[in-house]
C-alpha cells in the first residue's frame, strides 16, 4: 500500500481532497492543482464552494485567476472522498466559551473520512489542535474500520503557517513541518508536500508535530503580552513605549522587538496556546505564562476604552453621546480579515457606555458581527471634525494619516502611525 501511493505521489496521479476552504485548504488547494494534482475542495460552505466553482475568490491571498488557470473544482458532497487517495483536513478549531478546545469540526471531518476509507490513502490534519489528537482523538476513529495505520492507510499531522496579507511567504516558500503517527505515514506526507513546498521538515512524531505549531503561537502571545504590559507601564510613568522599543532595538543581539497594541486578533494567537494549557492541565501543569498573557492580552481593548473616556473626559465631555470614530476594524493591517479583531470589543464596549460610535474601514463596508450592524463612515475633512475622538485601531496602508491628524479634534493612535510625529491632538498607546 505504501509503495502503490508513493508511486502515485511521484507520479502526481494521487487524487487530493482538501476538507475546509478557508485561509487554509483554498491556498493549498490551488497550489496542489498548479503541481497538476487532481484536486477537489470540499466545504459545507454552500457559497464558498459556488464561489469556487463560479472561479471566484474570497481570500486575499489568491486570485480569482489562479483559481481560473488550474481549474480547481468544489462540493459541498463528501461522496469525492470515496476515490481520493489523500484527504487534507483543514477546518477551523476555535475554543468554546469556556476557553476549552472545540475540535468538533475535526471530529466530524473524520467521521465522514472513516466511512469512506479505503486502502492505501493518507490523511493529514493541518488545523492547529492540542498535542495528542491525531493519535489520541483521529486514529482511534478511523481505526474502526479494521485497517491498519502504517500498512493500510496513512496518518498525519502537518500544521498550517499560513500568514494572511504576507507578500513576501506563501504557502510554497513557507518550510512545512510533518509528523507522522509512524515512519510510513510521515515519509508519505513529506514526499506529498515535497511537491508544492520548497522545505519539507521531517519530525519524529505526529505529537512533536502538534506542539511545533502551539510553541511557535505561544512565543508570539507571551511576548505580545510582556510588551503590551510594559506599554501599561510606560503610560503610568508617563514614557512613550515605542521610543523605549525603538532605541532598545538597536541592540544587536539579545533583544527582538515586539510591539504593543489594542488587543491580539486573528484565528490562531489568541487562541492556540490556550489550546497548550488546557492540555498540560490534564498532566497537573499549570501554564503560568500563557495564562498571564492571554489576561494581559484580553484586557488591551478595555485599556483603550478606559484611555479613550479619559481623553474625552479631559475635553469636558462625557461617554454618553461621545463621538467616537473608529479607525481600521480588521485584525491585521491590509487584510479582510474580522476575526477576533480587537476592534469588535472596542466598539461594543463604547456602545454599552452610550458612545455614539462609528467607524471607517476601506476592507469592510459594512460591519455585522455579533450585535454590531454598521456601515463604513465616508473619512472626510467634516467628518472628522464632527468627532470627539478619533481611534486608531488598525493601521491599514492607504488610509490619508495625514489628513486625520491636520482635522481631528484628538486622535488615541494606538498602532503608532506617527511614528516621531508631536502634535497637541496626539496620544499613543
Amino acid at each position: 500500500m505504501h509503495t502503490a501511493l508513493r508511486e502515485k505521489i511521484i507520479a502526481k496521479k494521487a487524487r487530493i481532497a482538501i476538507i475546509g476552504l478557508g485561509y487554509v485548504g483554498l491556498p493549498l488547494a490551488v497550489e496542489f492543482a498548479k503541481a497538476g494534482f487532481r484536486v477537489v475542495g470540499i466545504d459545507s460552505d454552500a457559497d464558498r464552494v459556488r464561489r469556487v466553482n463560479r472561479r471566484q475568490s474570497y481570500i486575499l491571498d489568491v486570485a480569482s485567476d489562479e483559481i481560473r488557470k488550474v481549474g480547481l473544482k468544489a462540493s459541498t458532497d463528501f461522496r469525492a472522498l470515496t476515490t481520493s487517495d489523500v484527504c487534507i483536513i483543514c477546518v477551523p478549531t476555535p475554543l468554546r466559551k469556556t476557553k476549552d478546545p472545540d475540535i468538533s469540526h475535526i471530529i466530524s471531518a473524520v467521521e465522514k473520512i472513516r466511512h469512506r476509507l479505503h486502502r492505501s490513502q493518507l490523511i493529514v490534519l493541518e488545523s492547529t489542535t492540542y498535542p495528542g489528537t491525531t493519535d489520541e482523538v483521529i486514529l482511534p476513529r478511523l481505526s474502526k474500520k479494521g485497517f491498519t495505520c502504517g500498512r493500510d492507510f496513512f496518518l498525519a499531522f502537518s500544521p498550517e503557517r499560513i500568514d494572511p496579507g504576507n507578500p513576501r511567504y506563501k504557502t510554497a516558500t513557507i518550510p512545512k513541518i510533518v509528523g507522522g503517527v509512524d515512519r510510513r505515514s510521515a515519509q508519505l506526507a513529506r514526499l506529498l508536500y515535497s511537491s508544492i513546498i520548497n522545505k519539507v521538515v521531517m519530525v519524529s512524531s505526529a505529537k512533536v508535530a502538534e506542539l511545533v505549531k502551539l510553541l511557535e503561537n505561544t512565543f508570539r502571545i507571551v511576548n505580545i503580552g510582556m510588551i503590551n504590559e510594559f506599554a501599561l507601564l510606560c503610560d503610568k510613568l508617563g514614557v512613550n513605549a515605542w521610543e523605549v522599543i525603538d532605541a532598545a532595538s538597536t541592540k544587536p543581539f539579545g533583544f527582538m522587538s515586539f510591539y504593543p497594541g489594542p488587543g491580539i486578533g486573528g484565528h490562531c494567537i489568541p487562541k492556540d496556546p490556550l489550546y497548550l494549557s488546557w492540555k498540560a492541565r490534564e498532566y497537573g501543569f499549570e501554564a503560568r505564562f500563557i495564562q498571564l498573557a492571554s489576561q494581559i492580552n484580553s484586557y488591551m481593548p478595555t485599556f483603550v476604552v478606559e484611555k479613550i473616556m479619559q481623553l474625552i473626559n479631559t475635553n469636558g465631555k462625557s461617554a454618553k453621546g461621545a463621538k467616537i470614530l473608529i479607525v481600521g476594524a480588521t485584525y491585521k493591517k491590509d487584510v479582510k480579515d474580522l476575526r477576533e479583531s480587537p476592534a469588535i470589543e472596542i466598539i461594543e464596549r463604547l456602545k454599552k457606555l452610550e458612545a455614539n460610535v462609528s467607524y471607517y474601514d476601506p476592507y469592510l463596508p459594512y460591519l455585522k458581527v455579533d450585535h454590531l450592524d454598521l456601515q463604513s463612515e465616508a473619512l472626510h475633512k467634516k467628518t472628522l471634525k464632527a468627532k470627539d475622538c478619533v481611534v486608531i485601531v488598525t493601521d491599514h496602508s492607504c488610509i490619508d494619516y495625514e489628513m486625520i491628524l491636520e482635522h481631528s479634534r484628538v486622535i488615541f493612535d494606538t498602532r503608532n502611525v506617527y511614528r516621531n510625529r508631536n502634535a497637541k491632538n496626539l496620544v499613543r498607546l
